[in-house]
Formats: structure tokens, C-alpha cells, sequence
């Protein structure tokens, strides 16, 4: 059995560790998972009763163009309803787009560290991923400006970044793309965008009636809870859609999950306040790792991302043996770790065990 020569490299994607296999690898009777991002206060309450009420039709196909979504979403953006695809999680749209657009040989600009699903979708067509550095933290838009020629397809942006959680303000984003070749498609992802409360932070749906080259990524996964369902979205020009569309497989996303979509855009008042306790405890943790000495990123999503000033290996699994999943192995930042932004105990929990790990390492710094 021979693969594609150019996939036999790729690492398999390894998601945050389950909870039930830390409590039974090391004993432990409460864990707490702080390394997927996950919204810690669940979904809408309307979702659970949509789902139920979805249960009598778990025999039949799902509607393959999400007519009833695409009406909802629609009339929330104002875009027109030819302007929307979805996705098993917006990651399988990063890979329509991809399927769609990129032949071998040809070049795709993302950061060097970002959300990894961009370089592997990119590499499995054959096509180049050119990595270019980020600058503390944040997109490096110029330096991906020089790096476009005549073989560039695709650009990638993450806002807010994926690990960084730095974001790219309005108006750096608006240059940028005033001067990306209209031919060259880029593509914004704001998996993250409910949680920033920056007023510096843009809109990517407001932008694409101005720009026909760009694409627009949101999910369900974080703020809305669903991620479980793997529903997301993206909207761009029809013209870009429709040829999206064209290599998608039928029937991608669920009864089940479209439904609780629904219902979970009509419960703004649960995303408000989702939104709202995120920003606490995210101020809460931002306050505590000052306090031990720690820098961290500027963090606008619900995660933050911090030097402990030690191979985040060790401390990852010094924070596991005490109950604390996180995220590390961030290759360019091999000293970082990313936490999610939990519930208050949550929170509370994780700065007890990181104090306890640096110890008398975190005490030196605060003398």
C-alpha cells in the first residue's frame, strides 16, 4: 500500500487529552479539561430541547443544503443566502477550500504558528505551505505581503490567532487586503470572533461586500457550545461558494446539529453572557500570571497563551498529574503553554496547580 508521497510526513492532528483517560491513568477523581477551548457553561437551553425535538427524525437524511440555517444566518448577517457553506466544524470547510482551489506545485501563506489544520489541508493537495513568522505574537501581515508571487493561491489568517489569541485590528487588516492581488483568495478565520470585546477588532462579515477574494470562517464549536455537533460555516462571494460547494460531499452535517445551530443563534442572550464571563475570568487569569511573574500574549479569545519559562512538556504533565489538562508542544514556542479560560473554580483551580509547579521558581520572580 503506497500514499502520496507528500503526506507521509504529516503528524496526526492529536486533540486535548479526555478527562476520563487522565482519571484513569493516574487515579484521579477530578480532572479538569482546559485544552480545547470549549465554552465551560455548555449550550442554550433551547438547544438541548431542539436536539430533543430532532430525535423523531434520526431516520431520515438531513436537508443537504441547511435551507432553514442558511434562512437564519442570512437574516442575522444580511449576506444573501447563496453566500453560505457549512462544514463538519469549519475545519472540513479549510479543507473544501483547499480540495477546491489548490493544484501541486502551488502556494498557500499562513503563519508559522496558527491553527495546523490550515498547513495539512494545504500539504495533502500537493501545494506549498510558506510559513512566515509571527511578530510578538501577532500576524506578520507585511512580511506575508513580500512573500506573494506569481504560485500564491491562498492566504490564511487567523483572528484572533490560534494559539497566540493576538488579533489583527481593522485597519492593518483593511490595508492588508487592499493590497493582496484580487486574484489571491484569503481566507479569515473567526472561530473566535464572539469572545473579543476589542473595539480595534473588524468584522469580517462587513468586509466581504467589499472584497470578492475573501472568505470568512466562523463555528459553532466555541461560544454556541456545540462542539460535539461539528457544525460550522463559511461565507464568501456566491461565485466562491458555489465552487466550495461543488466538492463537498452531501449530507456533511446533521439533522441534529443543524437544529441546535438554530437554536442556539436565536439565544444571543446566552452568548452575551457567555461572552461576558469569559472576559472576567480570562481578566481574573491575566491578573494571577502577573502576579506570578508569567507573560502571556494579549489574549481576545477564550484561551491565553503564557511562557512558564520551562519546556512546556514538563510542565504538562506536572499540571496533569494535578488534574489540569492544558495545551502545550507549540513548536515555536517550545517554553509556552495555552490554557482554555474555564468557569471561575476552574480557573482558580489551574493557578493553584501552575503555582504549585513553578514553586520556588515563580516565588524568585515575584522578589
Amino acid at each position: 500500500m503506497q500514499p502520496k508521497p507528500h503526506i507521509v510526513h504529516l503528524p496526526v492532528y492529536q486533540p486535548g487529552k479526555p478527562i476520563e483517560d487522565v482519571k484513569r491513568e493516574l487515579g484521579l477523581d477530578e480532572v479538569i479539561k482546559l485544552a480545547s477551548n470549549e465554552n465551560p457553561y455548555g449550550s442554550s437551553p433551547k438547544v438541548l430541547q431542539a436536539i430533543q425535538q430532532e430525535f423523531a427524525n434520526i431516520s431520515v437524511y438531513p436537508d443537504g443544503s441547511a435551507v432553514a440555517l442558511t434562512q437564519a444566518l442570512a437574516k442575522r448577517t444580511g449576506l444573501k443566502e447563496e453566500q453560505f457553506i457549512y462544514g463538519c466544524g469549519s475545519d472540513e470547510i479549510i479543507a473544501l477550500i483547499t480540495r477546491a482551489f489548490l493544484l501541486p506545485g502551488e502556494e498557500s501563506i499562513m503563519a508559522d504558528q496558527t491553527f495546523s489544520v490550515y498547513k495539512s489541508n494545504v500539504e495533502i493537495e500537493g501545494a506549498v505551505a510558506v510559513e512566515v513568522p509571527l511578530r510578538d505574537g501577532v500576524h506578520d501581515l507585511d512580511a506575508m505581503l513580500s512573500h506573494i508571487n506569481d504560485r500564491t493561491k491562498i492566504i490564511w489568517i487567523c483572528n484572533p490567532n490560534n494559539p497566540t489569541g493576538t488579533i489583527v485590528p481593522e485597519a492593518e487588516l483593511i490595508a492588508f487586503l487592499n493590497q493582496v492581488p484580487k486574484h489571491i483568495m484569503v481566507v479569515l478565520d473567526e472561530a473566535y470572533a464572539e469572545f473579543v470585546i476589542d473595539r480595534s477588532y473588524p468584522d469580517g462579515i462587513r468586509l466581504l461586500s467589499a472584497y470578492e477574494n475573501l472568505v470568512v470562517l466562523r463555528t459553532f464549536s466555541k461560544i454556541y457550545g456545540l462542539a460535539s455537533l461539528r457544525i460550522g460555516y463559511g461565507m464568501g462571494a456566491e461565485s466562491t461558494i458555489r465552487l466550495i460547494n461543488q466538492v463537498r460531499e452531501p449530507f456533511n452535517t446533521s439533522r441534529v446539529a443543524q437544529a441546535a445551530a438554530i437554536a442556539a443563534l436565536e439565544d444571543q442572550e446566552f452568548v452575551q453572557e457567555c461572552r461576558d464571563r469569559n472576559a472576567e475570568g480570562r481578566a481574573y487569569l491575566q491578573n494571577e500570571l502577573k502576579r506570578l511573574g508569567l507573560e502571556s500574549f494579549p489574549a481576545h479569545g477564550n484561551f491565553i497563551m503564557l511562557d512558564v519559562r520551562r519546556p512546556s512538556s514538563e510542565v504538562f504533565q506536572e499540571l496533569l498529574r494535578k488534574g489540569v489538562i492544558i495545551r502545550a508542544g507549540h513548536h515555536k514556542y517550545p517554553t509556552y503553554i495555552r490554557v482554555s479560560v474555564g468557569s471561575q473554580p476552574q480557573n482558580e483551580l489551574f493557578i493553584r496547580a501552575l503555582e504549585q509547579v513553578l514553586g520556588a521558581e515563580a516565588a524568585k520572580v515575584r522578589l
